[in-house]
C-alpha cells in the first residue's frame, strides 16, 4: 500500500510540474556542450555544473563532478531503499554533436523551439532530453517525501560524442562506486512515437582511416597524368574491392567469429512492425539494399557492415583545377555483431588493403582507437520485464524487442567491468534527426518518458 501511494504521489507530481520540467530541459538545451570542438570546452563544463545542480535539486546525494583528462563526469546517488532492494546504475551523456551545417537549421540549434509538438534543439533527443527524464523521475519520488523503491546511482559523461575516452578507465578504477544490479540507459529509439521498444542488442564498432600517398606534392595533371598514379583513383580501387554488389564484405576473415542468429531471435526480430515502404519513403531511398539472404530488420540491427563515411582528396573548391593530388583520405566504419573483436577485424582490414593496394602508391591504415564490441542483453530478466510492464502501462501496448544497428560502447564496459546487464529504454523516435540539422524530441514522449521511468522504478523494486 505504501509503495502504491508513493507511486501515485510521484506520478501526480510529474503531471503537475510538466511546465517546470519542460522549462528546465530548455535551459539545459541552451548550453552548447559540443565536446568535439575545443572552443566549447567551457560550455561543456557549464553543462556539467548545470546537471550537477539539477541532480542536487532532485534530491540525489553525493553529487559531484569528477575531473578527467577531458570533460568531467557527473555522479550522484540515493541509496536508502535498503540492502535488500536492487541498485540501478543510470547512465547518460550531456555532450552533444556539432550543429553544422548551420544553414540547414530552421531555428538556431541552441535556442530551443517548440513547434508541431516537438522540441527542436541540438541534444534534445541525443541525449539531454532522455537523460533528464531520469532526473525528473527520481525527483518526483524524492520531493514528495517518499523513498525511492530502489537504490539509484546516476553517472553522466561529457565525452560520449568523442568516443568516451575517459569513461572506460574510470569504470575500471571505480568498480565499487559503480556496483549495481543492473544498468539503465535511455539513448536509443522507439519504433515510432506510439510504439515503444526495448533494444536488447547493439552492434559494436571498428573505425579506421585509410590514407593513400603518391608524389611528394600536388602535380599538374597535364604534365604528370598518365605517368603518376592518382591517389584518389587508387583509393577508389581499394574501396571498390571491400564489398560486393550485394553488401557482402570481401575482407578475408571479416566474418570469423560472427555469432549466428538463433531461430528465436530471428522470430523476435522479424515480428517488428516495420513498414518497409514507409521506412524507405521517410529517408528518401528508392530501394533497400544489402545481403539478400537476410531480412531488412536483420540487416539493420543484426548483421555486420562496412561503410565509407567520408572521402577527401584533391581540389574540392568552386570551379575546376587540373591537379593530380598527392594524397587521398577515407574514413571507414565497420559495425560488428556479437563475438567479432574490433582489433581482429581491423588487423584483417589492414592486411587486405595492403594486399590489394596498387603498388605505385603508399597506403596507411590507422586504427582510430574507438572500437567497441557488440552487446546482447538477456531479455528475460526481472529488470527487462519491469521495463516492458512500465511501457505497457503508459503507452497501452507491449514494447517490441529489437536489436539496433548503432553502438553504445559503455554497455560493453558495464558488462565486462561490472558484470551488469543493461536495460535500454529509449524514448526518441527514428525520425528525430539525431546528429543532423533540426534535431527534435517529441514533447509527449518527454512527459511519457518521465512517467514510464517512475513506473519502472516502482515495478522493478516490487519484483525484487
Amino acid at each position: 500500500m505504501i509503495a502504491t501511494q508513493a507511486l501515485e504521489a510521484a506520478l501526480n507530481h510529474a503531471t503537475e510540474h510538466r511546465e517546470a520540467n519542460l522549462q528546465q530541459l530548455l535551459a539545459f538545451l541552451r548550453i552548447p556542450s559540443i565536446s568535439t570542438q575545443p572552443e566549447h570546452s567551457a560550455d561543456v563544463a557549464t553543462a556539467a555544473h548545470w546537471l550537477a545542480e539539477a541532480m542536487r535539486h532532485a534530491g540525489l546525494e553525493n553529487v559531484r563532478l569528477i575531473e578527467t583528462e577531458g570533460h568531467p563526469l557527473v555522479y550522484g546517488d540515493h541509496l536508502h531503499a535498503g540492502p535488500d532492494a536492487p541498485t540501478i546504475l543510470i547512465y547518460g551523456h550531456y555532450d552533444v554533436q556539432p550543429p553544422e551545417p548551420l544553414e540547414l537549421w530552421e531555428s538556431p540549434p541552441f535556442e530551443p523551439d517548440l513547434r508541431d509538438g516537438y522540441i527542436y534543439a541540438r541534444g534534445s533527443a541525443d541525449d539531454k532530453g532522455q537523460l533528464y527524464i531520469h532526473v525528473k523521475a527520481i525527483e518526483a519520488y524524492l520531493v514528495t517525501g517518499n523513498a525511492l523503491p530502489v537504490n539509484v546511482k546516476l553517472l553522466a559523461e561529457g565525452e560520449e560524442e568523442v568516443g568516451s575516452p575517459s569513461l572506460g578507465p574510470f569504470i575500471a578504477r571505480e568498480k565499487e562506486l559503480l556496483a549495481a544490479d543492473v544498468a539503465l540507459i535511455s539513448d536509443t529509439a522507439m519504433l515510432g512515437h506510439e510504439t515503444p521498444a526495448i533494444v536488447y542488442g547493439l552492434r559494436g564498432l571498428a573505425y579506421v582511416f585509410v590514407d593513400v600517398y603518391s608524389a611528394s606534392r600536388d602535380l599538374h595533371s597535364g604534365h604528370y597524368g598518365g605517368a603518376v598514379k592518382n591517389p584518389i583513383n587508387a583509393l577508389a580501387h581499394i574501396i571498390a574491392q571491400l564489398q560486393d554488389e550485394k553488401g557482402h564484405v570481401l575482407i578475408p576473415g571479416f566474418y570469423d567469429g560472427v555469432r549466428p542468429l538463433t531461430e528465436e531471435e530471428r522470430r523476435i526480430i522479424n515480428e517488428l512492425p516495420l513498414d518497409e515502404t514507409a521506412w524507405l519513403s521517410e529517408i528518401g531511398v528508392k530501394q533497400a539494399w544489402g545481403e539478400p539472404e537476410y531480412t531488412l530488420v536483420e540487416r539493420i540491427g543484426a548483421r555486420p557492415t562496412l561503410d565509407v563515411n567520408g572521402i577527401v582528396g584533391g581540389y574540392t573548391g568552386p570551379g575546376g583545377k587540373t591537379v593530380l593530388p598527392a594524397h587521398a583520405h577515407a574514413k571507414i566504419s565497420m559495425r560488428l555483431v556479437p563475438d567479432q573483436q574490433p582489433e581482429q577485424v581491423i588487423e584483417a582490414f589492414r592486411r587486405y588493403v595492403e594486399e590489394i593496394a596498387p603498388p605505385e602508391v603508399r597506403v596507411e591504415v590507422t586504427d582510430t582507437g574507438g572500437g567497441s564490441v557488440a552487446s546482447v542483453t538477456d531479455y528475460n530478466t526481472d529488470a527487462v520485464r519491469a521495463a516492458m510492464d512500465a511501457y505497457e502501462q503508459v503507452y497501452g501496448r507491449r514494447p517490441v524487442l529489437m536489436r539496433e544497428g548503432g553502438s553504445i560502447p559503455v554497455v560493453g564496459d558495464f558488462k565486462r567491468q561490472l558484470g551488469l546487464e543493461t536495460v535500454l529504454m529509449g524514448f526518441s523516435a527514428p525520425d528525430e534527426q539525431i546528429h543532423a540539422p533540426n534535431e527534435r524530441f517529441y514533447l509527449a514522449n518527454y512527459y511519457r518518458g518521465i512517467e514510464t521511468v517512475i513506473r519502472f522504478l516502482h515495478g522493478y523494486g516490487a519484483r525484487a
